[in-house]
């Protein structure tokens, strides 16, 4: 049974994206490593929960080709944390983006990273008091 996850990804923005995690969804740095064989690489994340986000660049370039339907998807666990989330992006000036997909229109909020990358922060647990 899998019981961690992480999603890597690579970047030509680590510190861009290091202080979007941080500042606008509230992260921390986990950890951290510099030219591990030519890579420099952060892990971003929420303390004591089993999983992390890894980003890494090198010299070389990194492409991406996010569509509409491509996303990362978190799920505040109180009313709280939702409108902190909010506020940061009010406070970061993050731009919101109207979701394809008509679930997440109703049901959560997205934004982009600083890649491109779709981000749905999803009401549903706050909603539903979960």
């Amino acid at each position: 049974m899998v019981t961690h996850f992480r999603y890597a990804r690579h970047t030509n923005n680590l510190q861009e994206i290091t202080d979007f995690y941080i500042a606008v969804l509230n992260f921390k740095v986990l950890g951290s490593f510099e030219n591990h064989d030519g890579y420099d690489g952060v892990f971003l994340g929420k303390e004591g929960l089993d999983w992390h986000l890894e980003f890494t660049s090198d010299n070389s370039e990194a492409t991406h080709h996010f569509n509409e339907d491509d996303a990362l998807v978190f799920y505040p666990t109180s009313r709280e944390e939702y409108s902190n989330l909010l506020a940061n992006f009010k406070a970061k000036k993050v731009n919101q983006f109207d979701p394809k997909n008509s679930y997440w229109k109703t049901h959560g909020i997205m934004v982009k990273d600083p890649d491109g990358c779709p981000i749905i922060i999803s009401q549903q647990k706050v909603t539903r008091g979960v």
